[in-house]
């Protein structure tokens, strides 16, 4: 490196005074702006590393702003979904208590109507079995409920005690294989014993085809089973098949439709009558026609045709005919002058003509006399 320098030693004091040169002069140099050239050179050689140093700093400051930003908005957006999370199950919450409680009020309304003494239970499990219709309560024998009894809901009936506990109670629903009970039909007062097929209809059996019953009619308790009491609805009709003894009758569980939840026990059952069926032809109210409008008090009588049928208005035409052309209707004798028929209606009412005079019209009426003086 020595040697180097002293074989270039000469040239590189050279260049050295023409940059000492080149310096002094660019020092002393002014622009047309006033601006020494030194300064101009030094901006423009340090402007690109000034601008590459800026660039990378504000792409750094974004990044980390950015970076800090993203990450507090994934915690704030954590946070707002287990919130979310929190007021859903709480809107879920709310929504089972309001209808727990709406049942409720439902079933206390119906209890304090109803005839019979009943007790009301919640469901708290259903048996094991995979088709299983059988479920348990919470009232047992502590609360005086007996094998045997009814379970009803404001629709309908639900099943029947089969086991009673001190705490519990089991009940079969009517869905059961092995549940029956007496029915009678709405309408025609037909006989029949509901049972269950297993899944969500019931069949009505011992309905000999001469009897009818027909699709959409109601089915109520007809009290021959001794286990619920008459009158309480059962189910409604869906489907009926003729066949031979029996028809195939389906219906629909009327108290199972609304789901089971809260159900009441018939204590004591009291026997009520079946309701009849609404009369589908029941006379309509309807309100009186609303008064004929006029344009003005003194406005004259329109002889327009009065509103009615159309043998309203040809009764009054011949009405109006037979009083312009003096017509009685039964009294013209054999031979008369028929009524004219097609003559135009009068548009005022005719004038009645003066009687003939009796005397000779060609002899002049006598003076008047004078009114005589008094004495």
């Amino acid at each position: 490196m020595d040697s180097l320098l002293n074989r270039y030693r000469n040239v590189t004091v050279l260049v050295l005074v023409i940059m000492a040169q080149l310096v002094l002069l660019a020092y002393q140099v002014k622009t047309g702006n006033d601006v020494r050239l030194i300064r101009v050179w030094a901006v423009t050689a340090v402007t690109p590393l000034a601008r590459a140093l800026e660039n990378v700093r504000g792409g750094v400051t974004t990044f980390a702003g950015s970076y800090l930003t993203l990450r507090d908005t994934r915690q704030q957006n954590r946070e707002m979904h287990e919130e979310l999370g929190r007021l859903k199950m709480e809107n879920q919450y709310l929504r089972a208590e309001l209808a727990t409680a709406d049942r409720a009020r439902a079933l206390g309304v119906f209890q304090s109507r109803a005839q019979s003494r009943t007790l009301a239970a919640r469901v708290i499990g259903t048996g094991a079995g995979a088709g299983s219709k059988v479920v348990f309560v919470d009232r047992g024998s502590a609360a005086g409920v007996e094998k045997g009894m009814a379970v009803i809901t404001p629709d309908g009936i639900v099943g029947k005690v089969i086991a009673a506990f001190p705490t519990a109670s089991q009940v079969v629903l009517i869905t059961d294989s092995s549940f029956a009970a007496g029915v009678i039909s709405q309408k025609n007062r037909v006989h029949g014993i509901l049972k269950g097929q297993g899944y969500g209809m019931c069949r009505i059996d011992r309905v000999q085809t001469e009897e009818k019953v027909e699709a959409g009619e109601s089915f109520y308790t007809s009290g021959d089973d001794r286990v619920f009491p008459k009158g309480m609805p059962a189910g409604q009709v869906k489907v009926v098949r003729s066949s031979s003894p029996f028809q195939e009758i389906f219906v629909e569980p009327s108290g199972l439709q609304n789901g089971l939840e809260e159900v009441l026990i018939v204590l004591e059952g009291v026997h009520q009558q079946i309701p009849e069926m609404p009369n589908a032809s029941a006379a309509v109210h309807l309100q009186s026609p609303p008064p004929a409008e006029s344009s003005s008090p003194a406005a004259t009588p329109s002889t327009s045709p009065a509103p009615g049928t159309d043998a309203d208005r040809i009764r009054d035409r011949y009405k109006a005919l037979g009083e312009a052309q003096g017509h009685k209707f039964g009294e013209g004798l054999p031979g008369a002058k028929p009524l004219d028929f097609n003559a135009p209606l009068p548009t005022t009412p005719p004038a009645h003509k003066p009687a003939p005079s009796t005397g000779d019209a060609s002899r002049p009426a006598p003076p008047p006399t004078a009114p005589a003086k008094p004495q």
